[in-house]
């Protein structure tokens, strides 16, 4: 459905137009016309549907008349963490450039004064996290009593965080006649308890089936006996995959500063990101990931959610996610926006749990790539590959070049080391340590 049959006034019309999209999403196309008369929603949606412009559109729309007072912001949005919080800024700032209305963003690691300073002169929009909110609701710097539309964002995510008696303690706070809008991609018990505690006769949207991987994604499993191989085998992806750009997920923090080290030491743009990292850092750093000055991010889960960033080609779980819908999360990073993507995971014998809960989550198991013999062969579980594809730019420019471990770079879709597979559109995965080509060991 074209944007301009939901009902969009022509300012946001324009904005919309500016970002060069027309069509809308099925979310989108679903959940707008219900926001713009004014009902509760509860919107069930896989990453990378455009969940985000599905509320921030019409909560423009609603917002678009009327004035904000000091300390008594007209709206609010929950965001389980600083990233996404300043993505959905983003998106007010994008979508809302032809309407007179006034946006705070409160996280932490940044500036309580300068927060308190845009409150004071009173807001429109608030987007906010759970715990930097309550800390400025406690010291009497925001009123919450003039909100008349609220947004929990990633709802599962809160609850995954233990947010869940924040946002039961913010929502006490707030005036009974609201709109309350959810979004989610699962609805666990505790979730569906929250909706029906606070939702009043809301109307559900469920767009695909809950938690399920984006169908642009090709998923891919290598099984190595040892986590010792890890390294050496994801240098070895990073080098014979069509990479352009890359997440490269771990599950600990300490993990996420140690690869980065040693893929920077291989001459690899690469920079870390997680939750220890200051806001000033982690916001300049995944700048530098969406302009292309950075061409690998290996971070926690904190950028597992929600990041929106166009014509990301890889995602590889360097780590086994300990939590199912995390791998789903992880892998929608790429394959957005009908692009195609490719999810690389490295396992060992100790990640079997963590495997079955994957694969009865998404209805599945992921295709396991090995070395046979001498010669790179994919097993006989995966697709056929079709030759390799010219790399791309990510925004639409000048074609960019592959990876080489020594920094430089190689415009060509084949490689020129001699240690490169002859073919790089073939799969790679170890059995154990003497399958590892000789220059890997």
């Amino acid at each position: 459905m074209n944007f301009k049959d939901l009902g969009l006034s022509e300012e946001t019309l324009k904005a919309i137009d500016e970002k060069g999209y027309t069509e809308a999403t099925p979310i989108q196309e679903q959940a707008i016309p219900q926001i713009l008369m004014t009902k509760d929603i509860i919107g069930l949606a896989q990453t990378g549907t455009g969940k985000t412009a599905s509320f921030t559109l019409p909560m423009i729309e609603i917002l678009a008349t009327g004035r904000a007072r000091m300390r008594m912001p007209r709206s609010l949005v929950l965001a389980p963490t600083r990233e996404l919080a300043a993505q959905v800024a983003e998106n007010f700032n994008d979508y809302g450039k032809y309407h007179n209305l006034s946006m705070a963003l409160l996280v932490g690691g940044s500036s309580m004064q300068e927060q308190i300073k845009k409150l004071e002169k009173g807001v429109d929009v608030l987007i906010a996290t759970p715990g930097r909110l309550l800390d400025l609701f406690e010291r009497g710097q925001i009123l919450l009593s003039d909100i008349k539309v609220l947004v929990i964002d990633e709802a599962d995510r809160m609850l995954d965080m233990g947010f869940i008696p924040d946002i039961e303690s913010i929502m006490k706070k707030l005036p009974v006649m609201r709109q309350t809008l959810l979004f989610s991609a699962t609805m666990p018990d505790e979730v569906k308890r929250l909706s029906e505690t606070f939702l009043s006769n809301p109307k559900q949207i469920t767009v695909t089936a809950a938690a399920s991987p984006a169908k642009t994604v090709t998923q891919k499993l290598v099984s190595l006996k040892s986590w010792k191989q890890k390294e050496k085998v994801l240098i070895q992806l990073l080098e014979t995959t069509d990479v352009t750009n890359a997440f490269v997920f771990c599950n600990r923090k300490k993990d996420v500063d140690q690869l980065t080290q040693v893929l920077k030491r291989k001459g690899f743009s690469a920079a870390g990101l997680h939750g220890d990292m200051t806001q000033p850092v982690r916001t300049a750093t995944l700048e530098k990931f969406k302009t292309d000055e950075l061409r690998l991010l290996i971070c926690s889960d904190v950028a597992g959610r929600g990041i929106d960033i166009k014509d990301v080609s890889h995602v590889f779980n360097y780590d086994v996610p300990m939590h199912a819908d995390d791998y789903v999360h992880r892998i929608g990073r790429t394959g957005r926006a009908g692009a195609k993507g490719e999810a690389w995971m490295l396992s060992t014998d100790s990640d079997e749990k963590f495997l079955d809960a994957i694969y009865e989550k998404i209805d599945m198991k992921i295709p396991v790539h090995h070395i046979d013999g001498d010669k790179s062969k994919a097993s006989e579980t995966t697709d056929k590959q079709s030759k390799p594809k010219a790399n791309r730019s990510p925004k639409g420019g000048k074609a960019r070049a592959k990876y080489t471990p020594n920094g430089e770079e190689n415009a060509s879709n084949t490689s020129t080391k001699k240690h490169h597979n002859d073919d790089n559109s073939k799969c790679v995965g170890f059995g154990g340590e003497d399958d590892i080509p000789a220059f890997l060991r």
